[in-house]
Formats: structure tokens, sequence, C-alpha cells
């Protein structure tokens, strides 16, 4: 990946994903690579690379490697968690596994390409399949929204991001109940970036699932919600719905259907 570096693409890319002193992505280093190159490293090497080796990758000083070590676990997760094993035995332990290193290294994923390009494909997708990580002591569904809440509950932007993007996956599959927990939950977030996921995540639960459901939590929160929160929440909207639930954020009252 070295190899491939390029001087001009890399002065873009610091300054798109804000590695300036003060933003988000402060001390960024970038090689300058483009993600369809990074996604080809991937498919050359993603299956052969044992899995204890992708910390090497996570653990790099540069962003584009650090993506490919990520994309490298989607990669071997997807090819666990097709429909044939979704119950396989080895295939659950071996998710797990995958699993486990994504959290372990979860703080890695640093920006929000990082975190978009793979939480809902590896915590997401692990959501909708069985689990043998589970204690004894919960059921399986408490022990997934204790990972999450774990998430949730850091310090960590980027820990809190994958969190909400991560229920992307569940909503394509028709389930909204991880979407709406984590975005009751992260509805006063004082960072922008969190505003845009929530708010992603609702626009998706309304095309996903129901644009009823959507409009319920907007009758409830647009009053409260950021304003770029709700304004990605309700972008596929007609003009005259928009008009009322941004009236509705500004007065602090409910909007009118």
């Amino acid at each position: 990946m070295e190899s491939l570096r390029n001087e001009e693409q890399r002065r873009v890319l610091m300054r798109f994903f804000k590695t300036g002193p003060g933003e988000y992505g402060e001390g960024d280093e970038f090689l300058g690579l483009k993600v369809p190159q990074t996604r080809e490293v991937v498919k050359s090497m993603a299956q052969a690379l044992p899995l204890s080796e992708v910390p090497l990758l996570l653990t790099s000083r540069w962003h584009e490697v650090r993506l490919c070590g990520l994309l490298t676990l989607v990669a071997k997760f997807e090819k666990l968690a097709t429909k044939r094993l979704e119950n396989d035995e080895a295939a659950i332990r071996g998710r797990d596994e995958i699993l486990t290193v994504y959290l372990e290294y979860a703080g890695q994923a640093n920006n929000w390409d990082l975190v978009d390009l793979t939480a809902p494909k590896i915590l997401g997708h692990w959501l909708l399949l069985p689990t043998m990580l589970t204690p004894h002591s919960v059921g399986e569904g408490e022990y997934k929204r204790q990972v999450l809440d774990g998430l949730a509950a850091t310090e960590n932007l980027w820990k809190q991001r994958i969190s909400m993007v991560c229920t992307l996956k569940t909503l394509q599959m028709g389930d909204p109940s991880w979407c709406l927990r984590y975005a009751e939950i992260h509805l006063h977030h004082p960072h922008d970036l969190m505003h845009k996921a929530v708010g992603w995540m609702l626009r998706e639960m309304g095309k996903h699932v129901s644009m009823d459901l959507l409009r319920d939590f907007l009758y409830r929160h647009a009053h409260e919600m950021p304003r770029t929160a709700l304004r990605y929440a309700i972008e596929r909207m007609t003009e005259q719905e928009r008009s009322s639930f941004l009236r509705s954020s500004a007065k602090g009252v409910f909007g009118e259907g």
C-alpha cells in the first residue's frame, strides 16, 4: 500500500477528513489511496491473511492501512455469514472471533469512513445472527444490547458512532428496534457527526421499515432534535412535511401530520 502513495491525493484527503488542529480527524495520516485501491488490496489477501495478523493493519499509522484491516474483517465475516452458514457452529465461532477483534480495536476506526464502511457489515450483521458469546446469566438479546450500550456509553466519538451506524443492517432487514434505541440514546449528543449519524439512520428507518414509524418518532422528538439530525431524517419526505417538522423544531412543539 505504501508503494501506491500519492502525495497530491494525500493532501486532498487530509483536508476532506478534517485532520487539522482541533478538527475531529486531528493527526490522522494518509498515504493518498482511493477506496477502490484499498479494496483491491483487500481482495487480493483478505482470506489468506490469518485473523491473528489483522491487528498489525488495524494499528497502522496510515488511515488507508487501517481501512484495509477493517475491510479484511468485513470480508472474513461475510464469508461466514451466508445463509447456508448462519447456524453452522464453526461459522458462528468464526464470526464471534472476528467480532471480538473488531470490538477490541474499535477505537482504531477513528474517522467516519472507517466506521460507516464496516460497522453495519460486522456488528450490525452480528446482531441478526446466532452467537456463542452470550454469558449464561443473560439472554442473547440482552447480551447484544449490552455490547452496543457499552459502545454508546463510552466517551469515544467513533465507538458511539459505531453503536448508531451499525443499525443500518438491522434496518435493511426490517428491524427498527436497534435504531430507535440508539437514536434516543444519542439524541442530544454534542457532536455534529453524531447528529448526522442519528438523522441518517432515522431516514433509513423510513426507507426500509416504515415512514409512519419515522413520523411517530419525529412527532415525539422533532422539537428537541439537533437541526442537522432532523434535516437528515426528513430528506425523503415531501416538501410540505419537511417544512412542518422544521417549523415544529424551531418553535419547540410537535409537528402536525
